[in-house]
């Protein structure tokens, strides 16, 4: 009878576990359905009205009693003045109207490798040239260190679009745009940057490990069958061949040259012989260069436009599945703890 009883319980035990599990799959399979037609949503955001709120915030801190009533009677005096001069402005046509419309789309483009960031970049831009005007101007803060070519070539073309629909396009970078980060930055019209970001690395590199004499000293035979003298010119497992390695930097020689008319093409006032070393330079020496138009950061430029501009961001937010957001978590973790052991252990400049 206690057999029975224990068994029972054990019974309804497994049961229940079962029925949660279940319960949870089906939950996560619903959302997953709901969501399965849209990878991703725009996010915009009024940066105009944050840094109004910033300022409001510090004033009202700062200001007496006193000051703060005499500040809010003048403000409400110069909204309706304002007011007034928008409406006149408006059916005049004039271009105070034109100025006062003016806005200042905020993208933002971090830069992996192998530029998968592109397909945000590209929703982004396809959301901005629906309702952009010649007026108006894309500012995009441009964070990489290169990477394929093929992936930041595509990125350069997204980026291309805007200028193609004549509305000002202006780069900024804060702390690094080098090789493919850097054939971005040149399609835009002005390139902003701060005076220590790592700019330039006009150039092209590759780098193959072979274990062919591993395999060798193991007696483990590689075999490779290809049609065409150049399908494969060198290999990681195979023994290479001189033939193969001239192949392989006459076609790295060749992508230097295209690198090298693009940017000639988007900056045509650069020596290009001299910058296009693979050599990079810091703010300073590349305004010196002509690789950048001004040193400052993207934060300066900002507040300057807000007084002309409505600044507005759009960011394409895509979905993360739960293994997706575990791994992200996994992967700061590592960073965190390498970044405070560099941090612990590296010399700094007096």
């Amino acid at each position: 009878m206690e057999f029975l009883y224990e068994y029972g319980l054990f019974l309804a035990k497994a049961i229940t576990f079962v029925v949660a599990v279940g319960a949870i799959i089906a939950v996560i399979a619903s959302s997953a359905m709901k969501q399965g037609g849209k990878a991703g949503e725009l996010e915009i955001t009024d940066l105009s009205e944050q840094y109004k709120e910033v300022e409001e915030d510090i004033v009202h801190f700062l200001l007496t009693k006193e000051e703060l009533k005499n500040k809010e009677k003048q403000d409400k005096k110069a909204e309706k003045e304002q007011a007034k001069a928008n409406k006149k402005a408006a059916k005049d046509d004039s271009d105070n109207a034109k100025e006062v419309e003016s806005r200042l789309f905020v993208i933002d483009f971090n830069g992996s490798i192998d530029a998968k960031e592109v397909s945000s970049l590209r929703e982004e831009i396809s959301a901005i040239l629906t309702v952009a005007k010649p007026t108006d101007e894309v500012f995009v803060r441009l964070e990489s260190g290169g990477g394929m070519v093929h992936g930041y070539g595509l990125a350069s073309s997204q980026l291309d679009r805007i200028r193609q629909h004549n509305i000002p396009l202006t780069a900024s970078v804060d702390k690094v745009a080098a090789s493919g980060g850097y054939m971005m930055a040149c399609v835009a019209n002005k390139i902003v940057s701060a005076p220590f970001a790592i700019i330039g690395s006009i150039g092209v590199i590759a780098q193959v490990p072979n274990f062919n004499k591993l395999l060798k000293k193991n007696d483990v035979d590689f075999e490779q069958f290809t049609a065409g003298e150049f399908k494969r010119t060198v290999t990681m497992f195979g023994e290479n061949t001189d033939k193969g390695r001239e192949k392989f930097v006459e076609e790295l020689e060749d992508t230097h040259v295209l690198f090298k008319n693009f940017v000639s093409e988007h900056r045509p006032e650069l020596d290009i012989a001299k910058v296009a070393t693979g050599e990079h330079w810091f703010g300073t020496q590349a305004k010196d260069l002509g690789l950048v138009d001004e040193l400052q950061t993207s934060d300066d430029y900002l507040q300057e436009r807000c007084k002309t501009h409505k600044l507005v961001q759009i960011k394409y937010a895509t979905k993360k599945g739960l293994a997706e957001k575990f791994s992200k978590a996994a992967s700061l973790s590592f960073d965190t703890i390498i970044s405070k052991v560099w941090q612990n252990n590296r010399i700094f400049p007096s």
